[in-house]
């Protein structure tokens, strides 16, 4: 409603708009008469012809007719199908013009939701490399017009968009993306149908590693795999980059795409990967940042921001499968990585072997319980440092790592809200910011990571009475986490 509470916009009605800002999805953001119009394909400096096509209590979504307006940030998106797919949300704008957007919307949740000075966010680490990015691809397959395809969703649906590449995809993903294509409308394989369960063809996961090698994973709703000969000697023949072939069965329902059983049909088990100078072995199921060279800018920064030198214990509360723990460990006297998810800390095992890390230890528990009692039993590190989901941290790991009173809490982070939530938290625990850094991990999309750092105030120490948080067992730990989201993360 505008000031004199009336809705100032009709669905159907056109409307001037002149747009100021960026939603989370990219959609441009106006208002008529003070009422919040989003307006999808306009930018901030321009101003649209908006037809209202539906109307709420608070806002209102328009179709841009026409531009009278256009902002010299604006570009052409290459993507043929880029007005349709919602995979790159922001492609139509300059990459200089990407950067500020994220800068803005980062200073925006420091100053509105933490309560902090947004000077202390430092400009956008851009990607070297803004398209062609992503090692990971997991296209789904459908009917188009009656015909097997392989494309993108389309915006806000699960419609498939057949297209033959995707900008922001290695290469050799979008070699399988046609290869898998053709064959599938060679061999008429049968697509999975979400709507009537029925069909056998879900998804093509492709993986790229080091030297361009690729892993693929077919995955079906079936138990058998169509023509699983023909797909393993024509994609060899084809492909010669292939060095893994998996078929994975998910026959539940839902947006999970891979499921539980899954068997290897050629190659090795594994795929070589590396972040910096260390090298990871990847399997179907493992975690892997999809963007190798900003994940090593990420990473490098989290060191830089925790100060080590040499003499530090640490504590990575979220390792996952060990990557930071594992960069921490070049330069502490000791890491300990805590992760809820045990497959996760057998791999962080595994990569610590694999890289001759012999200062890192992992163990599988609840950061928010174990981390008291490791502070019962004196442990006193100098570091914390977290990693969490989009949703941040749980309060009982907020409490647990204050407790601990390290003298600087390094916080990477996938959603800028949440951890402005959390640094406010800390505030309050005694733990002021000092620095937030983004980084573009995902550039021609919305999605922006950061890596804050936090120091203790000496004066102001924060202790949390141990019978304040729960004491379970750390065998019994064995509740299901929320993963971070394949678009966030991996």
């Amino acid at each position: 409603m505008n000031k004199q509470g009336k809705c100032p916009v009709v669905q159907g009605q056109d409307y001037e708009v002149s747009v100021t800002d960026l939603g989370i999805h990219g959609e441009g953001i106006g208002k008529v008469e003070g009422f919040t119009v989003f307006v999808p394909g306009a930018l901030p400096g321009e101003k649209a012809k908006v037809r209202i096509s539906r109307v709420k209590k608070s806002y209102a979504v328009g179709k841009l007719i026409a531009l009278k307006e256009t902002t010299p940030h604006r570009v052409k998106p290459e993507c043929p199908v880029y007005d349709q797919c919602g995979g790159c949300q922001i492609s139509h704008l300059s990459y200089e013009a990407q950067l500020e957007v994220k800068h803005r919307s980062v200073v925006n949740v420091i100053e509105r939701i933490a309560g902090e000075d947004g000077a202390l966010v430092e400009p956008v680490i851009p990607a070297a490399h803004p398209f062609g990015y992503r090692n990971k691809m997991a296209i789904p397959a459908g009917f188009v017009k009656g015909v097997p395809s392989l494309g993108y969703y389309r915006q806000g649906t699960h419609d498939i968009v057949p297209t033959a590449f995707c900008n922001i995809q290695k290469e050799e993903n979008n070699d399988l993306l046609r290869f898998a294509a053709e064959f599938i409308r060679k061999h008429s394989i049968s697509c999975y149908n979400e709507k009537t369960g029925k069909g056998s063809l879900r998804h093509v996961m492709g993986r790229v590693g080091d030297d361009g090698k690729l892993m693929v994973v077919l995955i079906t709703a079936t138990r058998d795999l169509p023509c699983e000969e023909e797909w393993v000697r024509e994609m060899t023949e084809a492909l010669p980059f292939v060095v893994s072939i998996y078929h994975n069965v998910q026959d539940r329902k839902g947006n999970v795409i891979l499921g539980k059983t899954i068997r290897k049909l050629y190659g090795s088990d594994t795929l070589k990967a590396s972040i910096g100078p260390l090298q990871f072995e990847v399997s179907p199921y493992s975690f892997f940042q999809v963007h190798r060279e900003q994940a090593e800018v990420l990473y490098s920064k989290a060191l830089e921001f925790a100060q080590l030198t040499g003499e530090e214990t640490v504590i990575d509360a979220y390792c996952g499968t060990g990557t930071i723990s594992l960069y921490l460990a070049q330069k502490a006297k000791h890491v300990l990585g805590i992760e809820i998810v045990p497959a996760a800390i057998e791999d962080a095992k595994k990569n610590a072997l694999r890289n001759h890390v012999d200062n890192a230890d992992f163990v599988a528990a609840d950061a928010g319980v174990i981390m008291p009692k490791l502070y019962k039993q004196g442990s006193r590190p100098d570091v914390i440092v977290m990693d969490p989901i989009r949703a941040g941290c749980s309060e009982d790991i907020l409490k647990a790592a204050a407790g601990m009173e390290p003298k600087r809490i390094v916080y990477v982070s996938c959603g800028p809200s949440t951890f402005a939530r959390d640094a406010k938290i800390l505030a309050q625990m005694g733990y002021q910011l000092r620095k937030v850094q983004p980084v573009d991990m995902f550039p021609q999309t919305m999605h922006v990571e950061l890596v804050a750092l936090l120091e203790r105030k000496q004066l102001f120490p924060y202790r949390e009475k141990a019978g304040k948080i729960k004491n379970t067992e750390m065998e019994q730990l064995s509740r299901s986490p929320t993963k971070k989201s394949d678009q966030d993360s991996d």
